[in-house]
């Protein structure tokens, strides 16, 4: 096994090129798992842990650009304020030496329909930044996805970034697993309220063959708020309403039966963790 380790992210997009088979490694926390248990045979590895450009974030025309390799600890202590519901999702990550080398790029670039970063990704509307020598594009988050673990990055291309905008408003994320920590989500559930474009965002984890958004649901609880003048002199949801929106993100979900849950259960979850982040949501707002 060949194994490559570029300082730059120029050197990294050659090596790319040359060796298109070769696979990304940022923390490892998903691709060496799939090595130990003998899984995955690359012919190649490609270490981008020593780009310094993938381990930087700033601000670029209100938006947020976080480099792939900016760890979850970073989001949690450095930008919880700015994209809190990717920060709740990033503290049920593993544990803290997971945390501390594991990153939001790595879990973009695996794909998995369990990636603890795409409910919040899909909620806030975030696009991802990719490249190669031919040049850079930006795909938005809920295009990102093909199906289980597949993405739509060409054999040349690699994650540099995603884009999100700083919340404008209450966020929530929600997961469901085995037990409290170190777990695959059986199912995932984020939230996003912007009260200046009057949107309501969502995402869907492990309860589908990949990451998605709850349209139907977010179309309602957009109309239903705007009809009610909520924004504006929010006061509390009606239960039916809260009800109806919980069955809609329960019904715009697609799953299965697995080793971690029925079909019927991850329903069931997603339907209580659409009750309660709106809950808890709509309560910080109605305080601020």
């Amino acid at each position: 096994m060949d194994f490559f380790v570029p300082r730059s992210w120029a050197d990294a997009l050659a090596a790319k090129a040359e060796h298109p088979a070769a696979v990304p490694l940022a923390g490892g926390t998903d691709v060496m798992v799939e090595l130990n248990f003998d899984r995955l045979r690359p012919d190649a590895l490609l270490d981008l842990s020593r780009v310094e450009e993938l381990q930087d974030w700033g601000h670029d025309n209100g938006a947020l650009r976080v480099g792939a390799g900016v760890s979850y600890t970073r989001v949690i202590d450095e930008l919880g304020k700015l994209v809190p519901a990717l920060a709740m999702a990033s503290r049920t990550v593993g544990s803290p030496q997971i945390r501390n080398r594991g990153t939001v790029g790595g879990n973009l670039g695996s794909a998995s329909p369990a990636g603890d970063a795409h409910p919040p990704l899909l909620a806030t509307g975030a696009s991802v930044e990719v490249a190669s020598v031919r040049g850079s594009r930006v795909v938005p988050v809920e295009e990102f996805f093909t199906g289980p673990k597949r993405h739509v990055l060409e054999p040349d291309e690699l994650i540099y970034a995603f884009v999100v905008r700083p919340a404008a408003g209450p966020q929530q994320f929600s997961k469901v697993g085995t037990r409290n920590a170190m777990v695959i989500a059986v199912a995932s559930f984020a939230l996003a309220l912007d009260p200046e474009k009057r949107s309501v965002g969502t995402g869907i984890g492990s309860a589908a063959p990949t990451p998605l958004r709850a349209k139907p649901a977010e179309e309602f609880l957009e109309g239903e708020l705007a009809s009610g003048a909520l924004w504006d002199a929010p006061r509390p949801l009606p239960e039916r309403l809260v009800a109806h929106f919980s069955e809609l993100v329960a019904s715009a979900a697609s799953p299965i039966d697995d080793v971690r849950g029925t079909a019927a259960y991850r329903r069931r979850a997603l339907a209580v963790m659409a009750r309660r982040a709106l809950g808890w949501a709509w309560s910080e707002y109605q305080r601020s």
